[in-house]
């Protein structure tokens, strides 16, 4: 028999996944709403942005797939946002982890002079907001000829020091009588880290390409700042000129954003669930 309290928790944890979900929801089944609905429904929204004249509908009535043959097929713009969006926080998040598996091994792992110092001072830039630090950026970018290009996202973001911190903070807790070990049968620095510590850490991993990814995909004043060509712009700056032109192919593209990070998550779940069950992170 169900005890009270867990019935309690089991609904409040279904309201709470309804009202997460219902975002989503409700882009998903307005995607699939004619134009002349979504005028109806929406057109005081675009045209005044007065929201009291809003028609709020979550079912369409004239159900249509031609906001998904605007995106896809006939108009291209929208599918090169996304596929800017893809490269760009692809590249990010495999440079990141792997600058990341690298120095967090180095911190947990090895011992040099100045070591706290330097983890320290690596905290610190952490800590700063992104607004401190895009300046700075700019300048330095700026000298070195790289303002314009995707190279001003990447580089910043590759060299992010919070996956540093956090994977050295996993990499850590590896007991050293397997690192000894395996020094013995004769493995090397690299040999240990793929085989040994990225394993072990896998939560962690895991954990860090997901959140790389989602920072990444989302992120908004790096290319307004460093991107000159508005072509290369990610989906993400993109769809803000959407809603004001069209909120039919604004809920395509919303749902266009959505995939790629819900199908990381399912890739990556269950070695996050057991990473998290079998590493030090409860």
């Amino acid at each position: 028999m169900i005890k009270p309290v867990n019935i309690m928790i089991y609904a409040f944890l279904i309201l709470f996944a309804t009202v997460a979900f219902f975002p989503v929801f409700f882009i998903l089944t307005n995607s699939f709403m004619s134009e002349s609905e979504i005028i109806r429904n929406y057109g005081a929204v675009l045209a005044t942005g007065d929201t009291s004249e809003m028609n709020f509908r979550i079912f369409p009535t004239e159900f249509s797939f031609q906001g998904y043959i605007n995106v896809f097929l006939l108009t291209p713009n929208y599918l090169m946002k996304f596929w800017n969006s893809l490269f760009i926080s692809f590249t990010i998040m495999a440079g990141q982890v792997l600058i990341s598996c690298l120095g967090g091994y180095g911190f947990a792992k090895f011992k040099f002079p100045f070591k706290n110092v330097i983890f320290y001072f690596m905290i610190i830039l952490m800590m700063m907001p992104l607004q401190v630090t895009i300046v700075p950026n700019y300048i330095v970018l700026d000298k070195i000829g790289l303002i314009g290009s995707y190279a001003a996202l990447i580089l910043p973001g590759v060299f992010s020091t919070f996956g540093v911190f956090l994977l050295a903070q996993i990499f850590s807790s590896v007991p050293d009588n397997l690192i000894e070990a395996a020094k013995i049968d004769g493995a090397n620095h690299l040999q240990i880290l793929f085989k040994i510590m990225i394993p072990y850490a896998k939560a962690g991993v895991a954990s860090l390409v997901i959140l790389n990814f989602i920072d990444t995909w989302n992120m908004i004043e790096q290319p307004l700042v460093f991107l000159k060509d508005s072509t290369k712009y990610p989906l993400s700056i993109f769809l803000a000129n959407i809603n004001q032109a069209n909120l039919g192919i604004s809920f395509v593209c919303g749902i266009l954003a959505i995939i790629p990070v819900f199908l990381l998550f399912l890739h990556f779940k269950d070695s996050l669930i057991s990473g998290i069950e079998n590493t030090n992170l409860k």
